[in-house]
């Protein structure tokens, strides 16, 4: 029913993790590597093991679905007129896609078993890529992202926690050897070591949940991204096995958007052009802030006007 409803995998785990997943988050916390996202320091005892967010949980259904481009995302780069936007976010929200086909199928098994069911997308205290990682749905490379043997690094992740006990898949094992593409190319120097991450440092951070001016050391760095970074995923060997999207809703437009059009979008333009997707998120102040950036980055004179237009905002 899983791979009916367009999922590349389903995997399955006891709904608990061990202890060092939820120190390894105290640590990062203690380290102040989150940056402006305090609410993961407020739910820390809540997203260290999903039984401690609902106790009554015994199983943890791991879902994937492919996003993978139907390009090497590392072209786009060149593009520097052109806002360079990350694979995830040019379709539209994953949120909507994936939520409501996990509602039919936990509402399949609640049916069939009587047990309870919740679902989940990336909004809850749950560490869905420790959890997926122990169902067997691939392993955390040193990027910290989830990586398949079959899929690559375009997976998106849904959770169906059930009451039943149902029984685990055996967990994936580290297949990175001695690979050290993705902490080679991260342009702002975001892994202080293999496994882990500071966040203040990461062009994805810094562009989508940063509130403030992104500090001055990463401005050149960020390029043309003005939401969201590819590099430590696209560069992965074990995308020689992705596939392209299967979902049309993860398909992005062919060419990225001119950095001139983007300056010039006000507030309604900025929602209409990112109804649906992910960019909305960002708001459109910090949007602006990213595309500014991109701009000085670009060194295309023809863009003063535009920027200059732009001192007058109420940001």
């Amino acid at each position: 029913a899983a791979i009916e409803a367009g999922f590349a995998s389903v995997h399955v785990t006891g709904a608990s993790l061990p202890d060092h997943v939820g120190a390894r988050l105290s640590e990062f916390i203690a380290a102040g590597r989150e940056g402006d996202m305090a609410w993961l320091a407020e739910t820390a005892p809540r997203r260290a093991s999903p039984d401690a967010m609902w106790p009554d949980a015994r199983s943890a259904i791991i879902l994937t679905m492919n996003y993978g481009p139907d390009h090497d995302p590392m072209d786009n780069l060149a593009a520097t007129g052109h806002g360079n936007i990350s694979v995830y976010a040019r379709g539209r929200d994953y949120h909507d896609v994936i939520k409501g086909r996990l509602k039919q199928l936990a509402g399949q098994l609640a049916a069939r078993t009587g047990a309870d069911v919740k679902v989940f997308v990336d909004t809850a205290p749950l560490m869905e890529k420790p959890l997926a990682a122990q169902a067997g749905a691939g392993w955390q490379g040193k990027h910290t992202n989830l990586v398949s043997r079959g899929h690559g690094s375009w997976l998106f992740l849904g959770t169906i926690l059930t009451t039943a006990d149902l029984p685990p898949d055996a967990p994936e094992i580290d297949h990175c050897g001695s690979c050290t593409r993705c902490l080679d190319v991260c342009p702002t120097d975001a892994f202080p070591a293999p496994y882990q991450l500071d966040a203040r440092r990461c062009i994805s951070y810094l562009t989508i949940e940063h509130k403030g001016q992104i500090p001055r050391e990463f401005r050149t760095s960020i390029g043309n991204r003005i939401f969201g970074c590819d590099d430590c995923l696209a560069v992965c060997p074990w995308n020689k096995y992705a596939a392209h999207a299967a979902e049309a809703k993860f398909h992005g437009p062919a060419q990225m958007p001119r950095l001139a059009a983007l300056l010039a979008l006000d507030e309604a333009g900025f929602r209409a052009m990112f109804a649906g997707g992910p960019v909305r998120r960002a708001g459109h102040a910090r949007f602006l802030r990213n595309v500014l950036v991109a701009a000085g980055n670009s060194g295309e004179a023809a863009l003063v006007p535009a920027i200059e237009a732009l001192l007058a905002h109420d940001s």
